[in-house]
């Protein structure tokens, strides 16, 4: 059985910045990360996931 991602946020930009949320000392190092071809990317660090909106473009 697959586990779920413990947060799924919708993005405009296929380049999202992470920072695991919450104040500094709750998050971790902020990381940005980029989809390439797909249509979501998972934070190594916190496992959130970004989704890009329907009708946004991957570039």
């Amino acid at each position: 059985m697959a586990n779920e991602a413990p947060e799924t946020i919708e993005v405009d930009d296929a380049t999202v910045r992470c920072d695991g949320g919450g104040d500094a000392a709750m998050g971790h190092p902020t990381v940005y990360l980029n989809m390439g071809t797909k249509s979501w990317v998972e934070c190594p660090y916190c496992d959130r996931r970004f989704i890009l909106k329907a009708g946004a473009s991957a570039h």
